[in-house]
């Protein structure tokens, strides 16, 4: 059904305009009774409708603070049914856990240039981790880069990445095609990096007691055992930078540094619109403790963050907490929001100066 909607000959899809941009969709058949927008950058995220004209449905939407954005529309169709659905008429997606988004870039948006770089090739392995406080066992594929051999004594300058959904890091940001590409560009010493995928992501990743107990004393000492290293790097996105600072409080020796991009720390007084979420409060104390100075000790933290999402105000909170506390803190915005292209146009030069 969404193919009929493209046989119009009107020009469809989004026209960037100095202040706005305009969404057209086609509908010679007139088979569509509502569209809506559904974007992340501006409230409320459904919205705002389009308008009919004639065959076609169009819509004006405000230049968010972005070089680029993602979206869907939500159709609903003269019969009743109403669905979510990329735009048939924007050809350019983006791929997420939860399917792909169409995308607007702006022309001021540029993708980083060691997307174009062939990545050298990386050693793969895959490490079993029994965790008892979880009653579960880990595959965690551990991929290596810059190093012949795993299995040699520990390297110099050998760092072993930690990476909350590690999977979706290397499916939607590239993760593994960074770290190839910079390999082959000597910009990064050895490095590998465990991507963990997580287990009751909402629970686990949620200023978990439990689970930080089991990071620190199970999870991550089983990756230790089997990849040489001589230092420890944690990364994550969202509810995953959350955890792995969250980590880090609870237990100052495990981790050398952190990349943390888009952190969930929700609070009270900027987050009203997530206390919903099944474990908002004790996040929200936990953040309290990080903004107060208790718990963790200073180790080199890089944080980012897209210029158009909600978690700006709480993640620039932190960051000055941190840096008061005595972190070393690198803080910056992206012009992006909160999604998969967002963390992975940030991975460089973030990353690469932590592993540098």
């Amino acid at each position: 059904m969404l193919g009929r909607l493209m046989s119009a000959t009107a020009a469809a899809g989004p026209i960037v305009h100095p202040s706005e941009v305009r969404f057209v969709l086609p509908d010679p058949e007139r088979k569509l009774k509502r569209v809506v927008l559904a974007q992340e950058v501006m409230r409320p995220r459904l919205g705002p409708a389009f308008r009919r004209q004639g065959d076609v449905w169009i819509c004006s939407f405000p230049r968010p603070d972005a070089d680029r954005f993602e979206y869907l529309l939500e159709l609903t169709w003269r019969r009743g049914r109403t669905e979510l659905v990329p735009d048939p008429a924007n050809p350019l997606r983006a791929a997420g856990p939860f399917g792909d988004k169409s995308v607007v870039e702006l022309e001021t948006y540029r993708a980083p240039d060691w997307l174009d770089v062939e990545p050298a090739p990386g050693i793969a392995r895959r490490v079993r981790v029994r965790v008892g406080r979880l009653r579960t066992t880990l595959e965690v594929p551990v991929w290596s880069y810059g190093a012949r051999d795993v299995d040699v004594d520990v390297p110099l300058h050998h760092s072993l990445l930690i990476a909350h959904d590690g999977p979706e890091y290397a499916d939607f940001s590239s993760l593994l095609h960074f770290l190839g590409a910079l390999d082959t560009l000597g910009r990064i010493p050895p490095v590998s990096v465990a991507l963990l995928h997580p287990v009751d992501r909402n629970e686990t990743y949620s200023a978990s007691a439990l689970y930080g107990a089991a990071l620190a004393r199970e999870i991550v000492p089983a990756l230790e055992d089997a990849v040489p290293h001589d230092r420890l790097v944690g990364m994550g996105a969202s509810l995953g930078a959350l955890a792995m600072l969250h980590a880090h409080r609870r237990h100052p020796q495990l981790f050398d540094a952190l990349l943390l991009q888009s952190g969930s720390y929700f609070r009270q007084r900027w987050d009203k619109h997530e206390s919903r979420f099944p474990r908002f409060r004790r996040i929200s104390r936990f953040v309290g403790d990080v903004l107060a100075g208790r718990g963790g000790a200073p180790i080199p933290v890089a944080m980012t963050v897209g210029t158009a999402e909600e978690n700006l105000a709480n993640n620039r909170a932190v960051a000055i907490a941190l840096d008061e506390q005595g972190y070393d803190v690198r803080f910056a915005t992206v012009r992006d929001a909160h999604n998969w292209t967002c963390w992975r146009d940030s991975l460089d030069p973030h990353l690469t100066d932590l592993l540098a």
